[in-house]
């Protein structure tokens, strides 16, 4: 297998992630290699930024299941994902983009500068009218997660959304469905429905799934979260009515029909959203529905929908036409399924065509990756330009040689036949006049190594845990670069370590004045070092960001 058949997935949920690899081949389904998932510990009402969390789970996630780096495909949840599904009216194919963003523009609940957003085309229009899907996210929400998988060594190359994830799972997985099927996945945090019918693509997030049972327990039981969910995870199941009588088990009968209730209000918020679905985008009622997702699991969730919708419910299976690699336990991917389903539909996206084909990474991290990918271009056609420059230098030295070679014989033979001293002084102006042009070469060349050595001090004035992020140079009236700007990152323990390693004790410097002083002890290359920004503090944080503005001992182009 060639190491680019290889991909990672993650799908970044309210308490869990799932990662997942896969060997994929073009025009063939993936393969499951390996998996984890892993919880992010975090109770619904914590307001704390929940960026160390995720790396953290994944790091654990990585190095737990020897997971090793690939490029990656994200999903975030339905929760923070703004879908608009709109009409347009028959235009020209060259405006049609005009006419999305304006619809965009009109129906995003945000400015439109302040979101990522992508559409897809759903049917045809053959009827006269042209039915689009825009899917929007906050841009914090994708930098946000975008950065937490760079913190973790992992590169995302694909940012969709899980609803849309699930869809693409179900069409490749089910492909002879008839009517309409709605996918019920029930999660910590919310509940999306994606509806799926010939031609026709519609989701909406309900915010009321498993989490909501947990606090409903935490109420009852007087007890916190983490022990309402140990609770609902042994005990709780959805309770029949009154076809069951209570059980000797106390915890169980009160727990079950706390879930009872909380799934008898997600019962409503489904027939709405079924009613919704019916009337403003023409769409039939569910004949089937294909039930998945962490919380879906709880017993009798099937049997209770089955009675209250009146239709088939069974659990959406999504290996029935991707296979799970060998290495893997059977019994434990056929327990764990129900969390697998948008990782599943995230690898289709590499490796076929995909009904819905949703890319939410933010331009400016998209164009930063062309950049990265045209790299080794860059690095060729330097070589190929240091090539050149040796095969002049090359040319000139023969030449100087030749020359040299010429002017003794000319010399000699000038002073055998007459002793011109006037001629000899013409000999050694010309002579003058190539050593200067041998000279301006020299200083060309010489200059090349500046910004080596420039970059290679910024290199060694920094400490174990930083990094740079940009490196922004500041040119002059006369147009040469006298300063630059140096940003970027430092995991905080490594930081400790590198202050305290270099003051005997923490504390004394914050990490933005220990690389000031690292800088200017670079007399040669450095001179003064304004710090910019410096945000240290000594709570428990995950990462430094410092901002430095260095001033070039040598201005270079």
């Amino acid at each position: 297998m060639f190491a680019n058949d290889r991909i990672l997935t993650l799908n970044v949920g309210a308490s869990k992630l799932v990662l997942a690899e896969f060997s994929v081949r073009p025009g063939r389904a993936p393969e499951l290699l390996n998996y984890g998932i892993g919880s992010l510990g975090i109770e619904p009402d914590n307001e704390t930024d929940v960026s160390p969390y995720i790396v953290g789970a994944l790091r654990d996630l990585l190095r737990t299941h020897g997971i090793r780096p690939a490029p990656l495909l994200l999903s975030l949840s339905g929760q923070v994902v703004f879908p608009r599904f709109v009409k347009l009216p028959p235009v020209a194919r060259e405006k049609l983009a005009d006419l999305i963003r304006y619809e965009a523009e009109q129906n995003v609940p945000f400015p439109i500068d302040e979101v990522v957003w992508d559409y897809q085309l759903i049917g045809d229009a053959s009827e006269g009218e042209q039915h689009a899907m825009i899917v929007a996210v906050k841009a914090e929400n994708i930098i946000g997660a975008v950065q937490c998988v760079t913190a973790s060594g992992l590169e995302p190359e694909l940012v969709d959304v899980a609803p849309m994830a699930l869809y693409n799972c179900v069409r490749y997985n089910y492909p002879d469905l008839t009517g309409c099927t709605m996918v019920l996945d029930i999660g910590a945090r919310s509940t999306n429905l994606v509806f799926i019918e010939q031609g026709r693509v519609f989701s909406r997030t309900i915010a009321v799934a498993g989490n909501a049972i947990t606090q409903e327990i935490a109420k009852s039981f007087q007890v916190g979260f983490a022990e309402a969910e140990a609770i609902k995870l042994q005990h709780a199941f959805v309770a029949l009515g009154g076809v069951f009588a209570a059980g000797d088990d106390e915890t169980a009968d009160r727990s079950s029909k706390i879930v009872r209730n909380v799934v008898t209000r997600l019962h409503a918020e489904i027939s709405r959203s079924i009613n919704f679905y019916r009337s403003q985008q023409g769409g039939a009622a569910p004949g089937r529905v294909l039930l998945t997702g962490g919380s879906s699991v709880i017993p009798h969730m099937d049997t209770f929908f089955r009675e209250k919708l009146q239709v088939d419910v069974e659990v959406l299976n999504p290996f029935v036409n991707v296979q799970a690699g060998p290495a893997l336990d059977p019994q434990q991917v056929g327990a764990q399924v129900a969390c697998l389903s948008e990782v599943v539909g995230l690898a289709l996206r590499r490796s076929l065509a995909c009904p819905v084909e949703i890319n939410l990474i933010p331009p400016d991290m998209a164009h930063a990756k062309t950049l990265r990918s045209r790299l080794p271009f860059f690095f060729l056609a330097a070589m190929g330009l240091l090539l050149t420059l040796v095969v002049w230098t090359l040319y000139f030295r023969q030449a100087a040689e030749n020359y040299q070679a010429q002017h003794k014989f000319v010399t000699r033979q000038l002073s055998m036949k007459q002793a011109d001293a006037a001629t000899m002084r013409t000999v050694l102006a010309e002579r003058e006049v190539w050593q200067q042009k041998a000279n301006d070469l020299r200083a060309v060349i010489a200059r090349r190594t500046d910004w080596v050595q420039i970059l290679n001090g910024v290199r060694e004035g920094m400490v174990d845990g930083m990094w740079l992020t940009a490196l922004e140079p500041v040119r002059g009236a006369n147009g040469q670069v006298g300063k630059i700007v140096l940003t970027g990152f430092g995991f905080k323990d490594d930081l400790d370590r590198a202050i305290a390693a270099a003051n005997g004790t923490s504390g004394r410097l914050t990490p933005g004045e220990l690389l000031r002083d690292r800088l200017q002890s670079r007399k040669e290359l450095f001179g003064e070092v304004v710090i910019r920004n410096d945000r240290y503090s000594t709570k428990e944080t995950y990462l430094h960001e410092f901002t430095v503005e260095v001033t070039l001992v040598a201005p270079t182009r």
